[in-house]
This record gives structure tokens, C-alpha cells and sequence, in this order.
């Protein structure tokens, strides 16, 4: 037994330590702050880590001068008019309406019984507003996945309602995918069978067959840690992908499936420049190259490549990336972390150190 338990240790060593290891051999040194040999993140203009959004993966500033006049006035009609003005193909309403109830989800944990009143008084005085029954609906899934355990009665007594207010908000708007995209979170915490699930996704596509923000939501459900496998995940992604239309960020899905297999400790310095992960990484790069620029789901994309350049010492292409996003950390991977900002600054810092250990700098970066 005292030999288990020191192979365990041996081996959470190894997996905190080998890191930097790898970076020294690669020139990269870990240095004070403040020393001269420390590169610096604020001489590439970069936003400090207490001034990063968490709210949002990138700027979408409608959004934001709303969500202020809600907070502070808590009145809804503002939120009610720029959802009814939002297309509902295309990416942006879905990202706004999970802006709405995260933000009063957020309200409500901080002011319990009082937070986010603007909502409720949103779906009450506007029962027939299909963007209140959609915030409504998507504000429950984030309660449900934020303060109830996966499998616990409250857990599914709150999804079972989402699912109820799900139907209420397809009802008010046909044709809109919002409340199928919703019920995808519905269908992975409650466990929908295939059938179920294939039944919900084919509404899904049959509204908006090239959704990027749907495609992640179904992976996610079909991915190995819930009701499906790497395989089929793999299958999910790299069909999406090679059906995309040019211009389609679903090229860059297959990352996406990686990331959601990673091991949980990874020993072999090799992995981020194997062929399946380099694959990946390529294909991304060709979504995020050939997308429109005003894409909302432009930069989910890039954030997750931030994660894989630098653990792949493409320093250069990583700093290309964050100096797209910087300032919003809304986004996977780092929205998994207990502080986004923080977790998302220490990529920042090792992308700068690698860039400037291998002869980069500030005047060198292309924007």
C-alpha cells in the first residue's frame, strides 16, 4: 500500500512540476515580477486581470449598455425590445439570451429572494413575450447546473420545469431554434435516450442546420463523460465539419471534441503536437481565418485555441489570438475554472514569456 501511494504521488509531482521543466528546456524561465528579465503583459496592451469581462467571450456593447439599464432600473422592457430587434438565425440571440439569465442568475445569488426581480416581473407582465420565455427557460437550466447537484431531486424538478418553459417559448416563436438549443442542456442533465435526443436535435437543424452554438451543446451531450463516447463524439464533430459551408466555424468543431476528451493528467510532452491534435488545431485555424469577422461565435473559437497554441509552443499564433479577445473571458475553457480571469491570464503570461523567449516582442506582433 505505501508503494501505491507513492506512485501516486510521484506521479502529481511529475504532472505540477513537469511543466515548468519543459519550459526551461525551452528557454522559457520563470522569473519575478518586476525583475527585468519578466515579460510583461501590459506592454502589449493587454487588459488587467481584474478589468477582464466574464459576462461575455467577446464585445457585443448593445448588450452590455442593456444589461446596465436592467440592473440598475430593473426594468425589463429595455431587454424585452433588443431581444424582439435580434434575428433569430444566427448566433447572436442565443448568446444574448443566456447573457439575460446569467445575469440574473448572478443577481439572485447574490441578493437571495430578491436578485433578478426584473425577470419575473418580465414573464408575468408579458406572458405572451416569446424573449422573456426564452430568458425564463434558459435562467432555470443555469440554476439547475449552478446550485443542485447532477441527479439530485431538486436538479431534475427544476430542469423538468425548464423543459415545460422550453415548450412555452417554442410556442410563442415557431421557427426560432433558441428554445430547442435550450432544451439540448435539459435533455444532457436529465438523460434523454438517443431516440429523445435525436428527435430534439432534428428540430434543432431543421431551424438552423449550421448553429455552431447547437453543434457545442449536442456535443457536449454526446461526449464520453455524459451519454455518449469519444467515438460518437468524434463522429458528431468531424461530420459537422466536412459538411460546413466555407465561412462555417463548424470546421473548427473537431477541437472542440478533443477538448472535451482531454486527459485529465497528461504526462507526454508530445501529445499537443500528435496528429489528431494538430489536425484539430488546423482546422480551427481555417474557421477562424475564412469566418466573417463580426461572427458572435468568432471568439469561442479563438479563446480554445489560445489553450492548445500554447501547450503546442506556437507562441506567435497564440499571441495572435488573444490579442483578438482580450478583454472578455466569457468562453470555454475558461468558464470551467473556479475564476475565469485568472485562469485565462496565466495562458496570457506563459504565451508572452514563450513569444518573447524565442526573439518576439511588442513591436514584432502583427494586430
Amino acid at each position: 500500500m505505501e508503494i501505491l501511494w507513492f506512485l501516486i504521488a510521484l506521479c502529481m509531482l511529475t504532472a505540477i512540476i513537469g511543466p515548468v521543466v519543459l519550459r526551461r528546456r525551452n528557454g522559457i524561465r520563470l522569473a519575478v515580477p518586476g525583475s527585468p528579465d519578466a515579460a510583461d503583459p501590459d506592454n502589449y496592451g493587454f487588459v488587467r486581470q481584474e478589468q477582464l469581462d466574464v459576462r461575455m467571450p467577446g464585445p457585443d456593447q448593445d448588450l452590455l449598455d442593456v444589461l446596465d439599464v436592467v440592473q440598475r432600473t430593473q426594468d425589463w422592457k429595455a431587454a424585452s425590445q433588443l431581444l424582439a430587434g435580434t434575428p433569430k438565425e444566427g448566433e447572436r440571440r442565443w448568446q444574448r439570451v443566456q447573457a439575460f439569465a446569467g445575469a440574473a442568475s448572478l443577481e439572485l445569488a447574490q441578493q437571495p429572494g430578491t436578485g433578478g426581480a426584473w425577470l419575473r416581473r418580465w414573464r408575468s407582465e408579458a406572458p405572451k413575450d416569446a424573449g422573456a420565455a426564452q430568458v425564463h427557460a434558459e435562467f432555470l437550466v443555469q440554476q439547475a447546473w449552478r446550485s443542485s447537484s447532477v441527479g439530485a431531486d431538486d436538479f431534475r424538478i427544476i430542469l423538468e420545469e425548464a423543459r415545460t418553459v422550453c415548450g412555452e417559448a417554442a410556442l410563442l416563436a415557431p421557427g426560432d431554434p433558441v428554445p430547442y438549443i435550450i432544451e439540448l442542456a435539459v435533455a444532457r442533465g436529465l438523460g434523454y435516450g438517443p431516440e429523445q435526443f435525436d428527435q430534439l436535435w432534428a428540430k434543432v437543424i431543421d431551424r438552423a442546420p449550421d448553429h455552431m452554438g447547437a453543434h457545442l451543446a449536442a456535443l457536449h451531450h454526446l461526449c464520453e463523460k455524459w451519454h455518449g463516447s469519444r467515438e460518437e463524439a468524434d463522429h458528431f464533430a468531424t461530420t459537422a465539419a466536412a459538411r460546413a459551408p466555407r465561412g462555417s466555424l463548424l470546421a473548427a468543431l473537431p477541437l472542440f471534441a478533443v477538448y472535451e476528451h482531454l486527459p485529465e493528467v497528461n504526462l507526454v510532452r508530445s501529445f499537443y503536437q500528435s496528429a489528431v491534435v494538430t489536425r484539430a488545431m488546423e482546422g480551427a485555424l481555417f474557421a477562424v481565418h475564412s469566418a466573417r469577422p463580426d461572427d458572435p461565435m468568432l471568439a469561442h473559437v479563438r479563446h480554445l485555441l489560445i489553450v492548445f497554441l500554447v501547450n503546442s509552443e506556437r507562441w506567435a499564433e497564440a499571441m495572435h489570438q488573444l490579442v483578438q479577445v482580450d478583454g472578455h473571458v466569457g468562453a470555454l475553457p475558461w468558464t470551467t475554472e473556479p475564476d475565469p480571469a485568472a485562469a485565462y491570464t496565466v495562458y496570457r503570461n506563459l504565451a508572452v514569456a514563450g513569444y518573447e523567449a524565442n526573439g518576439g516582442s511588442p513591436a514584432t506582433l502583427l494586430h
